[in-house]
């Protein structure tokens, strides 16, 4: 991609003091910057989908930045599972990913800058020295941080041997205040923050330079990312005000919770967005989870992506943590399973069905599933549960018929079953209408409840106690398949 470049114009931002918003007077650029060291996980999955939402609402630009400096735990799998769950969510976007590891020789230069200004300086501290450093610190009841022994010295100073740090020169006086969008004012003292390192020993740059230096070269206005962050950002705006930059606009977002209040990991049902995916949720209604999970408008629940970036501001983002509850995420999506096209998911539910078959679908089964979906979608809570119900009918047979079916069908005669195979045999018609007026009619020729036709016939047709009503699957299986499938159970 084409980077913006360093002069951009930070200072035509005006925060209006009347809202916590700001007015925008220039394009918003966005980013989003995972490290590749796992899967998307769901609070990146959030931030990812509400710094795209900003800049889609202010018509700007949404970037993706691959954080890759930790070359021994980044993996081009965590690469591709990072694309593909951005993907999966329905976020796009602008231009192509950047790898911060192919920016190495940008961060250098800078920090070769600083050093040139008399703004950072090398630091020849053993470390044993660091040790020692903090153990005297602790001991005295001083916080825990560098004490800028190599601050002043010069380079003839220097030991033998030893490959030295670099460490930014910080402001030691006054306050770093930031003005943040979600948090409000917040500020720090700068004798609290320490001179922090540049380029490590082995001439990597840390993550604390290469993000600011990356956020500035790609033109970043606006950084939204979670809370746990805060403390970075006061580290970060020493590297920006050393190099004369204008900071971008910062919002941090409280982090997700679990139900039970603690912070939100796997044993609270925190997997990759890939395993949601896998159990059957639809991206929408993830999309839609996770825009309300922290921010709020109105009572409405269910928001679709045009409403969502219509709507989305940070002025609705809460300051408190936002707890994960898998049981309303899964009604969501059951809600949003209702709402969806047959032909949709049909094709959602066709990989599941293939597999499970060990063949491709005919004609003929396809247009079965999809006539047979709305009469299934009702129930289902995922898409794997909507093509576990529909495989009966696809189902080879004779089909399997489950352990309570077997129980009804012991409890019926097997005459009245064969009794209803010739009238529906009968039929030169296969309407609902049709087959609605010939079970009633046969119920009561026998003097026997519609039940006592109905249950047995759906256990033999589904397999199961429990489908869509009885009609609905007489016209799905069709005349045929119904008779073949009668059959198999008179035999």
């Amino acid at each position: 991609m084409t980077f913006e470049g360093r002069a951009r114009a930070h200072k035509l931002l005006n925060y209006n003091s009347q809202t916590t918003e700001t007015i925008i007077s220039m394009t918003v650029i966005t980013r989003f910057a995972p490290s590749p060291t796992g899967f998307l996980h769901i609070g990146g999955a959030r931030t990812a989908l509400f710094n795209w939402l900003y800049a889609r609402h202010h018509n700007g630009k949404f970037l993706l930045r691959i954080e890759d400096t930790d070359r021994k735990r980044s993996t081009n799998e965590a690469v591709e599972a990072i694309y593909d769950g951005i993907k999966w969510m329905g976020l796009d976007w602008d231009g192509d990913a950047i790898s911060q590891f192919s920016r190495v020789g940008e961060h250098k230069k800078v920090v070769e800058q600083l050093l040139a200004e008399g703004k950072a300086y090398k630091c020849y501290s053993t470390p044993e020295e660091l040790t020692e450093m903090r153990e005297i610190a602790k001991a005295e009841g001083r916080p825990i941080r560098y004490d800028g022994h190599w601050r002043d010295k010069s380079d003839s100073d220097a030991p033998s041997g030893i490959n030295p740090v670099i460490r930014l020169k910080a402001s030691q006086r006054g306050e770093t205040v930031i003005t943040d969008l979600v948090q409000g004012e917040v500020k720090v003292a700068n004798d609290q923050m320490d001179d922090m390192v540049l380029i490590r020993g082995d001439g990597t740059p840390t993550y604390m330079l290469a993000v600011v230096v990356d956020d500035h070269d790609m033109g970043i206005t606006h950084v939204i990312r979670g809370d746990d962050h805060l403390t970075n950002t006061f580290r970060q705006y020493q590297i920006y005000a050393a190099l004369g930059w204008d900071t971008p606009v910062f919002s941090h977002i409280p982090l997700i919770h679990g139900e039970d209040g603690a912070k939100l990991s796997k044993r609270h049902g925190a997997l990759g967005v890939e395993a949601y995916r896998n159990d059957g949720y639809l991206p929408e209604s993830m999309q839609n989870y996770l825009l309300r999970l922290g921010w709020s408008h109105g009572d409405d629940e269910i928001i679709s992506t045009e409403q969502a970036i219509k709507l989305f501001n940070l002025e609705g983002v809460g300051k408190s943590p936002s707890r994960f509850d898998i049981a309303k995420l899964t009604s969501l999506n059951a809600q949003y399973l209702r709402d969806s096209n047959s032909v949709k998911l049909a094709g959602l539910i066709e990989p599941a069905l293939v597999t499970r078959l060990g063949r491709d679908l005919t004609d003929k089964e396809e247009a079965r599933i999809i006539k047979g979906i709305d009469g299934l979608k009702e129930r289902a809570k995922t898409v794997v549960e909507l093509a576990n119900s529909a495989f009966f009918y696809i189902e080879p047979r004779p089909i399997k018929i489950n352990d309570k079916a077997k129980k009804t069908l012991e409890q019926v005669g097997v005459d009245n079953v064969a009794a209803l195979h010739d009238k529906l045999y009968s039929l030169s018609e296969w309407t609902h209408d049709v087959l609605e007026k010939t079970i009633l009619d046969l119920a009561e020729t026998e003097g026997i409840t519609f039940s006592k036709l109905a249950q047995p016939l759906r256990a033999i047709l589904s397999g199961s106690n429990t489908s869509p009503g009885i009609y609905n699957i007489l016209e799905v299986l069709g005349r045929d398949e119904t008779l073949g499938r009668l059959d198999d159970f008179l035999k």
